[in-house]
């Protein structure tokens, strides 16, 4: 399997995180990625660095004026009296259901402060002077991995770092700023009519969510925890199953705390059939390690072992098949799990 990362993903090195009232050392960092590389390299795989396409695939995706915002916000915000280390937002407006569908207008704020509170949701996504960079890079490896499997290649693994389920067509939340899954998925479709992206994040990919929810020619599919009480919050629920012409093609499957191995198994299975049934020519798996009982995010009771199995249920779809980095935040975990889902997904 073809595995592509670029150095420059690791130079997004925010020190701010703000959780349960405080502002922490954030548990998405370079670490991640670096322990991630070193797990797969147990099984031969080394990682190459992507080609750079440019703004064009992100743009496929993303609006204009948001990819401007991230690019230029480091160097306005530290032009603030006073301005802090990176850039968070303060304020946030108010904004109906249209988000389900990725629409919002274009901000009618020039501000940074105001900029930064419209396009950042929350304060997960401190940016650095090397954060735009760094999520750009992330991208790109998605696209390289999509690419590299439209042109043949059977699977391929985009190390994306940051991850990118939660990024919205216009706003950045929890982690994530460039969709780097449908970012794929939208490569995947230069070829293949219909592709299916399964998400097993122990979080709901609301972002991916939000920009394919009126598509028919994209399935989403998502096994994660109970967002009553858990974040996303407001997306992720059973009863979202899309809208207009994408009406069906959405499947959320949410686990309540404490589920464990033969739920979590079961609902990717269920995910595995929703995908075949829809028709799927290729196949984008959102792959996070947090459901892990170790992760410090979970609220699930998932073990090691129900990494392998998944694998392998994904596997026997036998789909062109890009899988993309989410979250998983235990070291120790990620390191068990990436290695075994992408062995039992290769054998299969």
């Amino acid at each position: 399997m073809r595995l592509f990362f670029s150095p420059d993903q690791l130079d997004h090195k925010p020190t701010q995180y703000g959780v349960h009232g405080r502002l922490v050392r954030p548990l998405e960092n370079p670490e991640r990625g670096e322990t991630l590389l070193a797990s797969l390299r147990t099984l031969g795989i080394a990682a190459e660095a992507p080609d750079d396409f440019g703004l064009d695939p992100v743009l496929g995706v993303h609006a204009e004026h948001y990819v401007s915002f991230l690019a230029g916000a480091f160097e306005r915000f530290q032009a603030l009296t006073n301005a802090g280390p990176e850039v968070l937002p303060n304020v946030h407006p108010y904004f109906s259901g249209a988000t389900r569908l990725g629409a919002r207008p274009t901000p009618r704020t020039t501000g940074i402060l105001g900029q930064a509170g419209w396009y950042i949701g929350d304060l997960s996504c401190a940016m650095t002077a090397r954060s735009f960079d760094a999520a750009l890079a992330s991208a790109t490896s998605a696209v390289a991995a999509a690419r590299a499997v439209v042109d043949g290649a059977p699977a391929a693994y985009a190390l994306c770092r940051p991850p990118g389920h939660h990024a919205y067509p216009d706003r950045a939340n929890g982690f994530c700023f460039f969709n780097n899954a449908a970012i794929a998925a939208q490569e995947l479709r230069q070829r293949y009519a219909k592709v299916a992206i399964l998400d097993f994040d122990t979080h709901h990919g609301d972002g991916t969510q939000a920009i394919f929810y009126a598509r028919d020619d994209v399935f989403f599919g998502s096994v994660h925890t109970d967002p009553s009480a858990y974040y996303p919050h407001f997306f992720g629920y059973a009863d979202e199953r899309g809208a207009g012409p994408g009406e069906g093609c959405n499947l959320n499957l949410p686990l309540p705390f404490g589920a464990g191995d033969a739920a979590f198994i079961a609902a990717v299975e269920h995910l595995a059939e929703a995908a075949r049934d829809f028709g799927a020519e290729a196949l984008v798996i959102s792959a996070g390690w947090d459901a892990h009982r170790d992760d410090p995010l979970s609220k699930l009771d998932v073990s090691s072992d129900a990494y392998p199995a998944i694998g392998s249920v994904l596997g026997r779809l036998k789909l062109p098949s890009v899988i993309v980095q989410e979250g998983g935040y235990s070291l120790a975990a990620v390191a068990e799990a990436a290695p075994a889902f992408v062995a039992t997904f290769a054998a299969a």
